[in-house]
């Protein structure tokens, strides 16, 4: 029952750190980064419409759509609590509900990317006819973000798993899955940094400044999630090959923790980044 106790501990950190610190930090963000938007600016794209009263109140549907969310945590929290009293609970059963869980609390994430996109798409429409506008020329690489060593550990987080699972196991599964799995994440994370680096970055709202502080942002937490995701599926392959199956949505939850935190670590970093250089301005 250890095992049991353990996860719901951790996935009540998951509810009260997704669901309602969360929308806090990402307010803080929103508000020191509309802050830096030239008033009249944002007139002429959008005339008519008050910044400040968009902003809070796009913040304030944003935080009880995840109040919402985290109430039906609390409810799966009690049926899991329940569920996992019982000597024949399932695994399977309960990482399938976890799954489900996170991505209708990565849902309002999702819709403030796409809400985020369609925003810029729709400035630079409007922008056009003043002109083609040319992008900063000085090119940014890899390790103006990440340190080498940084990126040296997520390269060998993925041969060293490799070679893990290579070494102990002899089935194809589930190890060789994992592999793939793995596999990717590490592609698909790589594209997103080839295009957070050397893709067209063109928002008139945006600074130069700024422009660079978001793609270190993007840049670090993809370098950074694929040796969390490295290291989860270690876990959760040594997990299998000791029969302890058990710990398997503790080790899930505790890998959904670790993310939220380092992407609002670095979300929060940034966010300092831009309020101090800030007032080195003035």
């Amino acid at each position: 029952m250890v095992e049991a106790y353990a996860f719901l501990a951790a996935f009540m950190v998951q509810i009260v750190a997704m669901s309602l610190l969360h929308p806090i930090w990402f307010a803080r963000a929103v508000r020191l980064q509309s802050a830096r938007y030239p008033a009249e600016r944002f007139a002429q794209f959008f005339p008519g419409v008050d910044l400040d009263i968009a902003r809070e109140r796009f913040l304030t549907r944003y935080r009880v759509l995840n109040a919402g969310i985290a109430v039906l945590g609390l409810l799966l929290l009690g049926w899991l609590f329940g569920y996992m009293r019982r000597t024949d609970w399932d695994h399977d059963t309960v990482i399938v509900l976890l799954a489900v869980y996170f991505a209708v609390q990565m849902a309002p994430i999702c819709f403030v990317a796409w809400g985020a996109s369609r925003f810029k798409h729709k400035v630079l429409e409007q922008s056009m006819p003043e002109g083609k506008r040319r992008a900063n020329l000085q090119r940014r690489g890899l390790f103006d973000f990440v340190s080498p060593a940084v990126v040296v550990v997520a390269v060998l987080s993925y041969f060293l798993f490799a070679a893990f699972v290579i070494y102990v196991q002899q089935k194809p599964f589930p190890g060789f899955a994992l592999i793939g799995v793995l596999t990717l994440v590490y592609v698909s994370q790589a594209l997103v940094v080839y295009t957070t680096l050397y893709g067209k970055k063109i928002n008139p709202l945006e600074t130069n400044a700024d422009s660079v502080r978001m793609s270190g942002l993007g840049v670090k937490a993809c370098v950074y999630g694929c040796i969390v995701c490295a290291v989860f599926f270690a876990v959760v392959f040594t997990l299998d090959l000791l029969d302890l199956k058990r710990w398997m949505p503790l080790a899930l939850t505790v890998c959904v923790l670790a993310g939220t935190f380092l992407f609002d670590g670095l979300q929060g970093a940034a966010a300092s980044a831009r309020s101090g250089w800030a007032g080195l301005r003035r």
